[in-house]
């Protein structure tokens, strides 16, 4: 690759910031390191993207069977998906109405960035499957990093390898490395080790339920699998909302878990808000960006909608004013929802989680359980006829 002085190791630009230099990756064991850079330069951030998504989409494919793919942000997912078949409305929410048909792999990416697309903004996507041209033309089009895959077809190299005037970083992954168990990294010059976590995460998991309302759905246990591999590989305290095969919210590095389901919480609102005849309608001028729509639905469906654009940035936007889409009729659309998925990397601690996940159409939650409060958690999901199973696996990741 690019920049390595050996196979086993490969010098980077800098680390977390330009000033931290010298910086590298490197294998300890004298192994060569199990990727190929194709195209770019990648960093460090880059790579610790590269690295976290790829395990994740690997677990995803490995426990749905679909092709996956994921789109990280400063080491956390802003969305991760499998490949299923996208209604019309989601191909217009997600910009790809333009495309035609798209294959699996191409669904599980334009999900994955469309989960939360102000987040996805520069992002680094992981592929669980060798890109193809349908893959590639739909990264070509989004500002973003990188992308890691297994692989890629002729077509799709070509395609990627004229992003960014030849330097979007592109990588290529050994699907047959496996790391050591035991793993290690230093804070402050001192050497942390544990045990990686390489539990499995599959629909055993979901068995203990503890609710009156014992009706998981298989389509429920498919979302919380996909939420709980999620949180798997975000940063901690994290909270996922799930639907339909993709993360619709990821709330991440929280330090109190209602602030995570929140957070998350109006992600999902906000992906469900975008799917309403209000938002679908909006007249945006035709030389407006995807990434500036984005924006301004995201201005729209906030408070400060009458203050930001009502005063008269809309025409630079609009060819003609908005109406106000009122917090009560958002309110009351969300009211209307239900199965929604949410999974959460350790236990609730008070019921106060459960009533914002009632306002965002939650039915089902997987979580560790094993609060001293687990039963008002239990009496807060029944209350609301809510699916829970306690999975007995904290998920911290840092």
């Amino acid at each position: 690759g690019k920049g390595a002085t050996k196979m086993n190791e490969m010098e980077l630009k800098y680390g977390c910031n330009p000033n931290q230099k010298p910086a590298r990756i490197f294998m300890n064991d004298g192994k060569d390191l199990p990727i190929k850079v194709l195209s770019g330069r990648p960093g460090y951030i880059n790579f610790l993207d590269a690295f976290n998504g790829w395990q994740l989409v690997r677990e995803l494919k490995k426990a749905t069977g679909l092709p996956a793919a994921t789109s990280f942000k400063h080491v956390s997912p802003a969305g991760a998906s499998v490949g299923r078949p996208m209604s019309d409305t989601l191909k217009k929410i997600y910009w790809v109405d333009d495309m035609g048909d798209l294959s699996p792999l191409a669904c599980a990416y334009a999900r994955a960035r469309g989960a939360d697309r102000m987040s996805s903004f520069g992002d680094f996507i992981s592929l669980s499957d060798v890109c193809d041209a349908d893959t590639a033309r739909l990264i070509k089009r989004e500002v973003s990093d990188g992308v890691i895959a297994p692989g890629y077809t002729d077509e799709a190299l070509e395609i990627l390898k004229a992003k960014r005037k030849g330097s979007y970083n592109i990588i290529r992954m050994d699907v047959n490395y496996k790391p050591e168990l035991t793993e290690r990294k230093q804070v402050f010059g001192i050497t942390f080790e544990q045990r990686r976590n390489d539990f499995t995460i599959d629909a055993e998991l979901l068995k203990d339920i503890v609710t009156k309302n014992k009706n998981m759905t298989e389509e429920a246990k498919r979302d919380l699998i996909i939420a709980l591999i999620t949180l798997k590989y975000t940063q901690s305290n994290s909270v996922c909302y799930a639907e339909n095969g993709q993360t619709i919210g990821v709330g991440a590095g929280q330090q109190s878990r209602i602030h995570c389901t929140r957070l998350a919480g109006e992600k999902a609102d906000k992906w469900h808000l975008r799917q309403h005849a209000r938002v679908l309608s909006l007249p945006f001028k035709a030389e407006v960006k995807r990434a500036e729509r984005d924006n301004a639905i995201d201005v729209y469906l906030s408070e400060d909608y009458e203050d930001v654009i009502g005063e008269g940035n809309w025409q630079q936007l609009f060819t003609e004013k908005p109406e106000a889409f009122a917090r009560s009729e958002q309110r009351a659309y969300l009211a209307s929802l239900s199965g929604v998925c949410l999974g959460s990397d350790a236990f609730f601690p008070f019921g106060d989680n459960i009533e914002r996940a009632a306002r965002s159409g939650v039915t089902y939650i997987a979580q560790p359980g094993g609060s001293i409060r687990d039963d008002l958690v239990i009496e807060a999901c029944d209350k609301h006829k809510m699916v829970m199973a306690m999975t007995g696996m904290r998920l911290f990741h840092h």
